[in-house]
């Protein structure tokens, strides 16, 4: 009965209205003081351990006020031997707008206003050469479509360094906001087609990732020392607004970017940019499928000058648009026969075994090898009775091969000895190493004249190192040194003596023979086209069969040949090899040859005669400035404070053209040539030009130029100050 009476008196009370709100605040009272310690408890708990889930947040609070940033390294520089630069970098440049209304800091508006569109518009216009109306419909569409940001293609691409402060600058100066940049690194070949096969060329790229790789070597020297041109990458990091914005003055950089190593090649950028001029010269008149030169110092094996044709400008690269566009490096992974120019180890490896007596005869015409039939070139004409050293002369196939039956199997050695079917190690990309000719007695046999063999140009100039250096053959090589600015050292390359194949005496009588390839009336096979004056020139022609892959055999035709020459110069004891080769031409004649040998030859040892030893140190250079749209009074004037020679062309006010690329490096008392802006030109007085000045001139003028002899320009078939009509110009050319 009593539980009963207490259980009807709090149900009395609970049916209290009073007393129930009383109670649900009683509940919610203590919730809440419950919720607050609670809070409060983790909150200190946050406070005092700053982790959540394992999560630092003053990682993450600072994270989101700061910013990083790669610092791209600068890609090492390609120089020649006396430090001029062949390929380098630079940073380009891509102009944005800012659209964002929230890109501000404080309440200064970062961003383009609308009711600057016009006078944005006018700065791009005069800076960039952008249409106003084009650039203002572009900030407009941007902004009614809520764009963060536009961008501007054609002249708002690439944008150099200088133009870029400009922009800047004239922003500053109206105080106007918004334009912004992204910075691209770009390679630039100041030289243009200068050995572009071995310089190759480097381009940005950008992985499948979408990651930015940077400037990456694709081809020759870029390629093969990519890692050691590349460097590595550093970054900075920055402080940010609470609209993500970085905040002046709080960059720091965490982690400095290693700049790549600087390769000094061993190339002479005067001799290489004449080589160039010369080959391009020769090319035009005689149309070969290729063609290529390499120039080399006998004693050191150091590479001057090297060039093939066809060939690319690495700054435009329009070549590459051409599908039939040739990428290999000729000179190391062209395999091919040489032909004739290997009767110059042939008659060496015969003197150094014991076989070859200068005085006995045979008659030339042909002879029987198994069941072939071996002709000499003028097999068809009169049988000829020959002496030995005659047949080197004359260049028998004949005589070649009775040598190489004398010797049998030491002349398959002596192939050996003489490094062919070995690599060079060039270190290029794609090098090919050749191959010995076959067991086959035959194939032996056409191996003692080039045939039946193949080798690399490379090769044939180790080769041909050993005769001009008195029997110590040299690897050829192109790094002079490598120089790490980092920590201030440099690796230098030392000539390389990998054999000594045959003696100095039988080298000094090969070099005596090989001078009656020139200078015998009657023995001669290329008398008196090949010429320095001043100096007695060792040298040996080639003409080769080129073998049909395809179809097999040998290809037909007149001039379905590879013709060649080696020179060494001077001959009694060698400064320089010359080897060239021009490869099925539209039409033929030693002279194609000789006109790029006789005047390349004769500036190297003009270079060798009048210069001291360290002249490529104490010699000033002289860096050509930029001088389009500059006028022509001013442009000659600074030209010639600066100790070049200025030639102006034209009738215009400004100069529109340069001959010679403006950040080039020449010796002081060079020509440059300006041409003016207008449509009137007039012939200079040409007398005592270089072909190299005059192929410049032509090219400048936009008209075909042609020779009639060698040396320099005696007579001109424009008279000086005749107006240019654009028809080809003869220039007679005298010792």
């Amino acid at each position: 009965m009593r539980f009963k009476r207490i259980r009807k008196y709090f149900r009395k009370k609970n049916q209290n209205p009073t007393n129930n709100r009383k109670k649900v605040g009683i509940i919610l009272f203590a919730t809440s003081i419950g919720l607050f310690f609670l809070f409060a408890a983790r909150l200190g708990y946050l406070v005092v351990v700053g982790n959540v889930a394992g999560t630092s947040l003053e990682k993450k609070t600072a994270a989101l006020y700061e910013g990083s940033k790669i610092v791209k390294a600068k890609r090492g520089t390609i120089y020649d031997r006396n430090g001029v630069a062949i390929a380098e970098d630079a940073t380009s440049y891509s102009l944005k707008a800012i659209l964002s209304k929230n890109y501000k800091t404080g309440d200064k508006k970062l961003y383009v206003q609308s009711k600057d569109y016009e006078k944005v518009a006018a700065i791009l216009h005069d800076i960039l050469g952008l249409e106003e109306k084009e650039v203002i419909a572009r900030l407009k569409e941007g902004a009614k479509n809520e764009l963060y940001q536009v961008e501007f293609s054609g002249k708002g691409k690439n944008i150099t360094l200088e133009k870029k402060k400009k922009i800047e600058e004239a922003m500053e100066k109206a105080e106007l906001s918004g334009l912004d940049f992204d910075e691209h690194p770009n390679r630039i070949y100041p030289n243009g087609t200068f050995a572009s096969h071995f310089i190759g060329y480097a381009e940005s790229e950008v992985d499948k990732q979408g990651i930015d790789k940077g400037l990456v070597g694709k081809m020759g020297l870029e390629a093969a020392y990519n890692d050691i041109l590349s460097g590595t990458d550093g970054k900075i990091v920055y402080q940010k607004d609470n609209y993500q914005n970085p905040l002046p003055g709080t960059v720091a950089q965490k982690k400095a970017a290693k700049d790549g190593q600087d390769i000094y090649t061993t190339l002479d950028s005067g001799l290489q940019t004449y080589l160039e001029s010369l080959m391009d010269t020769a090319v035009k008149k005689y149309k070969p499928e290729d063609a290529t030169a390499v120039l080399m110092e006998a004693k050191t094996g150091e590479i001057l000058a090297m060039s093939q044709r066809p060939t690319f400008n690495p700054e435009t690269k329009k070549e590459f648009s051409d599908k039939d566009f040739n990428w290999m490096n000729l000179l190391v992974e062209d395999r091919y026969e040489p032909g004739s120019t290997m009767k110059v180890m042939t008659t060496a490896a015969a003197i150094e075994s014991g076989v070859f007596n200068e005085n006995e005869t045979f008659t030339s015409g042909e002879i029987k090898v198994a069941d072939a039939t071996i002709n000499d070139w003028d097999y068809q004409e009169q049988r000829r009775t020959l002496t030995m050293r005659q047949a080197l002369s004359w260049s028998s196939n004949v005589g070649m091969v009775k040598l190489e039956q004398k010797m049998g199997d030491t002349w398959q050695n002596y192939l050996k000895k003489f490094g062919f079917g070995q690599s060079t190690y060039s270190g290029l990309p794609g090098e090919n190493s050749g191959i010995l000719p076959t067991n086959n007695i035959v194939d032996k046999a056409m191996s003692s004249f080039g045939q039946g063999i193949g080798v690399t140009n490379f090769q044939m100039m180790r080769a041909f190192s050993a005769i001009a250096n008195n029997g110590k053959m040299l690897e050829p090589h192109y790094i002079s040194k490598i120089v790490n600015n980092q920590n201030d050292t440099e690796r230098v390359t030392e000539p390389e003596i990998v054999g000594n194949p045959v003696s100095a005496e039988t080298t000094a009588k090969v070099r005596e023979y090989m001078r009656d390839v020139i200078e015998s009336k009657d023995y001669g096979s290329a008398y008196g086209v090949y010429n320095v004056p001043g100096y007695k020139i060792a040298a040996k022609t080639g003409t080769a069969q080129i073998a049909d892959e395809k179809n097999g055999g040998y290809y037909q035709g007149d001039t379905a040949y590879l013709y060649s020459i080696v020179e060494m110069i001077p001959a009694e004891d060698p400064e320089y090899v010359l080897y060239m080769t021009m490869k099925m031409p539209e039409h033929w004649e030693q002279k194609a040859l000789g006109d790029i040998g006789n005047a390349l030859l004769k500036r190297a040892m003009e270079f060798k005669d009048d210069q001291p030893a360290s002249a490529s140190e104490n010699t000033e250079k002289v860096e050509i400035a930029d001088y389009r749209n500059l006028g022509k009074d001013s442009a000659a004037a600074d030209a010639s404070k600066n100790g070049l020679v200025p030639v102006v062309i034209g009738t215009g006010s400004k100069i529109k053209e340069q001959g010679t690329p403006h950040g080039t490096k020449v010796l002081a008392g060079e020509k440059l040539i300006l041409l003016t802006t207008g449509s009137e030109y007039y012939m200079p007085d040409v007398t005592n030009w270089s072909k190299a000045d005059l192929v410049k001139l032509g090219d400048i003028l936009g008209v075909k130029v042609s020779f009639k002899g060698d040396g320099y320009c005696s007579g001109q078939s424009l008279a000086p100050y005749d107006r240019v009509d654009g028809k080809e110009i003869e220039f007679t050319m005298s010792q």
